[in-house]
């Protein structure tokens, strides 16, 4: 880190230029460099921040979000935090729409950062009660307010275009040859895939798709459809959104719950990387992606979040047990 680099001139300035860190367990598994781009220490403490910044200034721009207004989203929590920090360093208000599903740690962070939560049932895409219809519903009715609309918004893979993987390329000066990640909006994987591809056309892009979701299907075998299930959060999609659109992988994996418990336990146990679950889905793309393209090789991936919003899930036994998943090996006897 620079210990010269000036002063931030506000919070958004600390969004981004996360660094990488180098996994060392699932290094040396697989012969590979698997590196993790640690997007846990962005201040809203998720890879979300950044679509949140250029959701709100591409708002701001069109002169769509004027002083004292308000930002309305549906979200599984990640962007509505990313968006509330933003919203506070600019003075707007955030109203938040999230399923009741969704990890007790977030709902608490998103009240405690100011934001006006409402709590809806999960409920299927196709559902008017769905979490993003109902949003944007609020959003048409509440004056002065824009829908930040994350899905089909392009500001969010325009977020990781410019920033996510030029600073990825940077980073490894050039030398990686394959990214994989997973897909909840879909902004992350196409907007750092195809700004690294723009530098090296060769590299390896990779989808890594928990149970439950589509997209493994459909770009495996041009077909929108689900398989199995998964208790992780803010990834997992059923439709080709807007932030998709465009979007060509080279392979494609799909990881279940188990396997990526299997990596985010090992990582806090033994690297002292504490992550949720949709890391440790990342991290399990990465291996397989390692393990395809055979030693020698760099591969990176996102660590989306910290563990620490999930302390009521994926590292609470009695969580663990009533879904009939591993709880961490050091809190079993707990």
């Amino acid at each position: 880190m620079d210990s010269h680099k000036q002063p931030a001139r506000d919070v958004l300035e600390l969004i981004g230029n996360t660094p990488l860190v180098r996994l060392r367990g699932p290094s040396e598994a697989t012969g590979c460099t698997i590196l993790g781009k640690c997007e846990f220490m962005n201040p809203g403490g998720s890879v979300k921040d950044r679509a949140a910044a250029f959701i709100v200034a591409d708002a701001e721009a069109r002169g769509a979000l004027l002083p004292g207004g308000t930002i309305v989203e549906g979200t599984a929590g990640n962007t509505g935090i990313g968006l509330t920090v933003v919203a506070n360093a600019r003075g707007y208000k955030t109203i938040i729409v999230m399923p009741d599903t969704q990890s007790q740690e977030k709902q608490q962070t998103l009240r405690a950062l100011g934001a006006e939560l409402i709590l809806v049932p999960a409920a299927p895409y196709s559902n008017a009660a769905h979490y993003v219809h109902t949003s944007r519903r609020i959003a048409e009715e509440t004056p002065g307010a824009v829908w930040a609309n994350q899905f089909d918004n392009i500001a969010n893979r325009l977020a990781h275009l410019r920033t996510t993987a030029p600073e990825i390329w940077a980073q490894t000066d050039g030398n990686i040859d394959g990214f994989t990640c997973a897909v909840g909006t879909g902004g992350t994987l196409t907007g750092t895939g195809m700004g690294l591809k723009e530098f090296n056309p060769d590299l390896v892009l990779a989808l890594t798709d928990p149970e439950g979701a589509a997209l493994y299907n459909w770009f495996a075998h041009g077909e929108l459809r689900a398989e199995g299930n998964s208790v992780s959060e803010g990834i997992g999609q059923s439709r080709i959104t807007a932030n998709l659109e465009g979007l060509s992988v080279d392979t494609q994996f799909r990881v279940p719950d188990t396997e990526a418990l299997g990596y985010v336990h090992d990582l806090q146990q033994h690297e002292g990387l504490c992550l949720g679950l949709s890391s440790g889905i990342n991290v399990a793309g990465a291996v397989r992606l390692a393990r395809d393209m055979g030693p020698g090789k760099t591969i990176v991936t996102i660590l989306c979040d910290s563990g620490l919003r999930y302390l009521s899930t994926i590292y609470n036994p009695a969580w663990c047990a009533a879904k009939g998943l591993p709880a961490p090996p050091w809190l079993r006897d707990a």
